[in-house]
């Protein structure tokens, strides 16, 4: 094993799930620093971002497929420095500026969906956290990005980009994003803007600006119209595609009747609705879900459109780790625009 700086510390701070609960349960603790294996580097974590599928893990909404080890980590996306190379895991000497994603060793045939071969981590929300190092989950970070801006990059980026890949957009179609200021409505906006696509979001009025500023030509509140309506006002025949990031599955069901006949309806929301009743209600529309999915120089394409200002900064709070838990309780119980950051 190669060891770089870290070998005087055999402790770390680390947020902490002590079992399945709320994030209110979330606590800072002393935890050992792990040691890289074969294929595996030791990162010294700058930033790591918040993501709803940590959530989604910690509430044990998929303890069966993913059945978490206990005291668990969490944090997926993060950006740091590699501090040591375990055997075999030298596409990243020690000092290299890296960033990327990690789901939990437990989220095999998740893992094998998001990047091939997987991507799997001790968990970002750490001072130190180990990743596999020869899969398209880990990339450089490019001079001029900051930590805190690579961090934001993984999953929203990566399921920004599945969904231009399957929704195969033209210049001049318009789309219905539902979410708009999410964290993948963060990545997508912006995306399909520079693809010539017109763009009518939903938002919050407070974030009307920020979503208009990613890039959408329209915004509109859905707390005061139906979006589908909306749309179907504004646009004659119908929107060419929906994305949704927001709607569970059948209430995006409904909203589908926004997208004109042979038009597309792309999800990536929690819970997708269900292929068998999507398919009676509109036969006449082509509906997916869409898994993020971590090709092979994917992240460096996201980082390179974060550095040259294609990908806009999206983060609305920083924390530092002591804050790691209101982080976590401010994602389930507020309202977020873009993304969080923990900063270490």
């Amino acid at each position: 094993m190669s060891v770089g700086q870290v070998t005087e510390r055999e402790t770390m701070r680390a947020l902490v799930a002590g079992g399945y609960g709320p994030p209110g349960e979330l606590a800072v603790a002393e935890l050992p620093v792990p040691v890289p294996g074969p294929g595996q580097v030791l990162v010294r974590v700058a930033a790591a971002a918040l993501n709803p599928a940590d959530l989604r893990l910690l509430g044990g909404a998929f303890r069966e497929a993913v059945p978490l080890a206990f005291p668990h980590v969490p944090g997926s996306d993060f950006a740091g420095e590699v501090v040591a190379v375990g055997p075999g895991g030298g596409r990243f000497a020690v000092g290299a500026r890296v960033f990327g994603h990690g789901l939990p060793r437990a989220a095999g045939a998740m893992a094998e969906q998001a990047a091939s071969p997987p991507s799997f981590t001790t968990g970002a929300m750490a001072e130190f956290a180990l990743f596999e190092s020869g899969t398209p989950g880990l990339a450089p970070v490019p001079e001029g990005l900051s930590p805190e801006r690579a961090a934001t990059l993984p999953i929203p980026g990566l399921t920004a980009l599945a969904l231009l890949r399957e929704g195969r957009f033209s210049p001049g179609e318009t789309v219905l994003v539902l979410g708009a200021a999410g964290g993948v409505g963060g990545a997508l906006v912006p995306l399909l803007a520079a693809a010539g696509a017109r763009v009518i979001g939903t938002a919050i009025p407070a974030d009307a600006e920020y979503v208009r500023g990613l890039g959408a030509a329209e915004v509109l509140d859905y707390r005061s119209v139906d979006p589908a309506e909306e749309a179907l006002r504004r646009v004659a025949g119908g929107v060419d595609a929906l994305v949704n990031l927001a709607l569970p599955g059948p209430a995006l069901t409904a909203a589908a009747r926004a997208v004109r006949p042979g038009g597309r309806v792309l999800n990536a929301a929690f819970p997708s609705q269900d292929p068998g009743e999507f398919a009676r209600a509109w036969p006449r529309l082509t509906g997916r879900t869409v898994l993020m999915s971590a090709r092979e120089g994917a992240l460096a394409e996201l980082a390179e459109k974060a550095r040259t200002g294609v990908l806009p900064d999206t983060i609305s709070r920083r924390y530092g780790l002591a804050e790691a838990p209101r982080a976590y309780a401010d994602l389930a119980g507020r309202h977020v625009r873009g993304k969080l950051v923990v900063v270490m």
